[in-house]
């Protein structure tokens, strides 16, 4: 078993491929499809999309045309980040479902716990709501498993605390790449079982200059971007890199190395002030 289909285990018992593939800022249409097949075709399982990125139909219509058999494949989608009410949510849901033609997700997530134009404010009371018809959904068995993204300690147990939880989020998808790992979140996340997926992994291409990531890369003969990847992994982190040529949708799947104890302390020193999240550490 190669490293992109090594699973974590979900606090629900659900196995998640270590490895996703993003489809943030992919055009909907040909764009999309054949980097989703390219994905598919280069032994990616995990492919993560959203109803924001407006790419779903792209998405689904993919993995349609693969060989590759529905039960393999762990597909993750959003709920919109301004979608703050019970009905809305059900109603959200149902509009991704049908555009990427499944009859079920594996993981369905809140995007974010604010809409994107009121960054950083404060939706608790909403995000419970929301989080009440998440738990509908995943009664249903649409969705095998249900999460949130960019949500800080606060905003998790916000919801860890609510006495309407039942069903404990699975994952929060959060920025996280070398000298940005957002500790306090992992921390907060890894107490309650919950799995970190890191978006960004690369920083948005913000990595590849880096002299300190090209020593150690060539320590192990590997890329920078299969050297930041792997320091996702071995952190306990499931990375989402996004890539549209071939060569480099294969290139980072070839992850199947190991950085020692002193790198990863090295890498895990790092310290980068770039990161945008506006309610990280």
């Amino acid at each position: 078993m190669t490293t992109i289909t090594e699973t974590f285990a979900l606090n629900n018992g659900l196995e998640m491929p270590k490895v996703g593939f993003g489809t943030w800022q992919t055009k909907p249409g040909q764009e999309t499809y054949e980097a989703v097949s390219r994905a598919l075709t280069a032994g990616y399982r995990f492919i993560d999309t959203a109803k924001a990125y407006r790419n779903e139909a792209s998405v689904g219509e993919a993995i349609r045309d693969s060989d590759v058999a529905r039960e393999d494949l762990f597909i993750q989608t959003k709920l919109p980040a301004e979608s703050k009410t019970y009905d809305e949510t059900l109603a959200d849901f149902e509009s991704s479902l049908a555009a990427l033609d499944l009859d079920y997700v594996d993981s369905y997530i809140i995007h974010a716990p604010w809409p994107w134009a009121q960054m950083g404010s404060n939706h608790d009371a909403e995000n419970r709501e929301v989080w009440r018809a998440m738990q509908t959904i995943y009664q249903s068995g649409r969705a095998k498993a249900i999460g949130v993204s960019n949500f800080n300690s606060h905003d998790l147990n916000n919801l860890l605390t609510w006495d309407g939880l039942t069903v404990k989020p699975a994952v929060d998808q959060i920025q996280y790449y070398v000298g940005y790992t957002q500790a306090s979140i992992v921390d907060t996340a890894t107490a309650n079982e919950i799995v970190v997926q890191a978006y960004s992994p690369l920083a948005t291409g913000g990595l590849v200059d880096s002299p300190e990531l090209e020593r150690v890369a060539g320590n192990y003969g590997v890329s920078i971007p299969q050297l930041a990847l792997r320091f996702v992994i071995q952190n306990g982190v499931a990375p989402l890199p996004k890539a549209r040529s071939m060569a480099h949708v294969q290139a980072n799947a070839q992850l199947d190395f190991t950085i020692n104890e002193q790198d990863m302390a090295f890498l895990n020193r790092l310290t980068d002030n770039n990161g945008w999240h506006p309610v990280g550490d």
